[in-house]
């Protein structure tokens, strides 16, 4: 049994062998959403009472929910979940209910704290009790066992993100993207329930119904804190009309700048992002190296592929002089990765990038389209393991890319210089190696391709020098790296090269 079907089927054994009462709130849920899909969409009512209409940034975070209040639920094991109050950016009411409860959890002013810095009165008690909630963070034992620390947060639409032992927050996933990247406003899902059950064995179960103009799902996931931190997902999605373009196991996150140029950032730091590297493997055994980019403009990107076996964003800069950032700690953000358990058949991973002039924009989206539309009528399954993860997927190779850069060529200047380092811990022979650098489309030249040896640190480092066409407004590179059989010896390292914002520059 190889790998793959390994993990699909340990995935089947957690879900139908887990207890009746952690699988029973899913195929509630399940139900719901199909009944739900039959309906006409009903927008929720995003009206809020003062104060909570009018909150900021600052105000919402003055908020917390009490200790040993009613919007703290003790889930045993160490674990507690925090009910987040509606405010501020997040509007949409989200019905949570406790374990082995029917009813979700009233909604109560007396359950938090404000603090008199931005609330000078507390706000009067409200006839609000079934308003719902924005969603809620789960918190226990990670770093530490005597030490309760965030785990977790569901909240905003279908988002929801988590840490690995060691780790500060990064990016995030969502249970389902609608129309990302495409030529209409984009459609975002949203979690309208949330069902909680007790922890067991370290395991967090949390179930989500997810409602949205064109769609309504079911969401499952079974959180195991640690290093890494693994979630066991099912996601079941009832179209209401033929969806083109549904997204699978998003994956959302911030790339501003870093070595992959031309700089255009007036910045103290080095490097500003939250990942630097789409990954995948794909259903031929090959595993792909993306660098992310800032462009210039919206890019798409789509590989196609049939039988993913795994896809993610990786932050491969881990040490604290690539950032050199004190506050935002850019070299513990998380990675994630989604591993595929059964098959998901033909379709493509999608990448979104958009161009940001700061750090404080999700400018980079990748997830997983079938090929087919999913149509009305049916149930649609999909089932994956996400792993949070300071460490990055294991290599299946001799070779791991470390960094990859870019910067004009210095000579002429009429092309940029990219350059890619491997960590290379088998110690192999530069004099042994071939690299391979081709441009789709007759979107410009390659010249200069080599590889060789850095004393310094004991890489290999491979470069090659791109001359784009005059015209061409992208190009898709894609570099090999052999060894002396003619075999891969290190990940297929992929680029689409746009023009930058400063036009004089290549």
């Amino acid at each position: 049994m190889n790998r793959r079907a390994f993990l699909a089927t340990s995935a089947a054994a957690v879900f139908a062998h887990a207890p009746a009462s952690r699988a029973e709130p899913f195929m509630d849920l399940e139900a719901e959403a199909r009944a739900l899909a039959a309906r006409p969409y009903a927008p929720p009512d995003l009206d809020l009472p003062p104060p909570f209409d009018a909150l900021d940034y600052d105000s919402y975070r003055a908020i917390r929910p009490r200790r040993g209040g009613g919007a703290e639920l003790d889930l045993g094991a160490e674990i507690r979940a925090q009910l987040l109050p509606r405010g501020w950016l997040q509007r949409q009411p989200v019905a949570i209910h406790p374990p082995n409860q029917s009813e979700p959890a009233p909604f109560s002013v007396a359950d938090y704290d404000f603090a008199p810095r931005y609330f000078p009165d507390p706000p009067p008690e409200l006839d609000w009790a079934a308003s719902g909630y924005s969603g809620l963070r789960l918190s226990g034992p990670l770093n530490r066992p005597d030490r309760r620390d965030e785990i977790a947060v569901f909240q905003g639409a279908s988002y929801f993100r988590a840490l690995a032992r060691d780790t500060v927050y990064g990016l995030s996933a969502r249970a389902l993207a609608l129309g990302t990247g495409g030529p209409a406003p984009e459609e975002f899902p949203a979690i309208t329930r949330l069902v909680l059950s007790e922890a067991e064995n370290g395991v967090i179960p949390v179930g989500a119904l997810i409602d949205s103009p064109r769609a309504t799902a079911a969401f499952f996931a079974r959180i195991k804190p640690g290093a890494p931190t693994v979630m066991d997902c099912k996601l079941t999605l009832f179209a209401r009309e033929p969806l083109p373009d549904a997204g699978i196991a998003p994956l959302t996150s911030m790339f501003f700048f870093g070595p992959m140029g031309p700089g255009f950032a007036d910045d103290f730091r080095p490097a500003v992002h939250d990942s630097d590297v789409l990954w995948m493997r794909n259903g031929a055994e090959e595993t792909l190296w993306r660098p992310l980019a800032n462009p210039a403009r919206v890019e798409m990107s789509a590989f196609v592929d049939d039988g993913p076996r795994a896809f993610g964003l990786l932050q491969t800069a881990r040490r604290f002089e690539d950032f050199e950032d004190a506050e935002g700690a850019y070299h513990r953000r998380p990675q994630a990765w989604v591993e595929p358990l059964g098959d998901w058949g033909p379709g493509a991973i999608h990448l979104l990038e958009i161009p940001t002039l700061d750090e404080y924009a999700d400018n980079i989206v990748a997830f997983w389209r079938p090929d087919a539309p999913l149509e009305p009528g049916r149930a649609h399954r999909f089932e994956y393991r996400l792993v949070w993860s300071a460490e990055p997927p294991a290599n299946r190779y001799p070779l791991t890319p470390t960094r990859s850069a870019s910067g004009i060529e210095p000579v002429e200047r009429k092309g940029r210089l990219f350059v890619i380092d491997f960590d290379n811990p088998e110690h192999l022979s530069a004099e042994a190696l071939s690299l391979e650098v081709s441009v789709a489309d007759d979107a410009g030249n390659v010249s200069g391709s080599t590889i060789y040896a850095v004393p310094e640190n004991g890489a290999l480092r491979a470069s090659f020098v791109f001359i784009p066409e005059a015209e061409a407004d992208a190009a898709e590179l894609r570099a090999t790296l052999r060894g002396p059989t003619g075999g891969l010896v290190a990940p297929v390292w992929l680029f689409r090269w746009t023009p930058p914002r400063d036009p004089s520059t290549p």
